[in-house]
């Protein structure tokens, strides 16, 4: 984790700006994901209500959605941690 002290000596070396927008970018993909996974979650129970006997193809679009906004999540993170680093 970054911690203040490490923010404040980056601003004194103008890096503080990037470091700072990095830290954003990267909390800002992981609150993306988190919207869009429990969006995933309730359309999915919504349209498991209406067509029980799909159930299973649901479910199984639904992980697959999940995992792919996952994994934009954190290439997200990744490419935060690469310009703040």
């Amino acid at each position: 984790m970054l911690n203040m002290l490490t923010l404040l000596q980056g601003m004194s070396t103008g890096d503080g700006l990037a470091i700072g927008l990095a830290i954003v970018g990267g909390g800002l993909s992981v609150l993306g994901a988190g919207i869009g996974i429990g969006l995933i979650g309730g359309r999915m129970t919504e349209a498991m209500a209406r067509q029980p006997e799909e159930a299973q193809t649901i479910q199984t679009a639904a992980i697959v959605l999940a995992v792919f906004i996952e994994g934009v999540a954190l290439f997200g993170l990744v490419i935060a941690g690469f310009i703040r680093g």
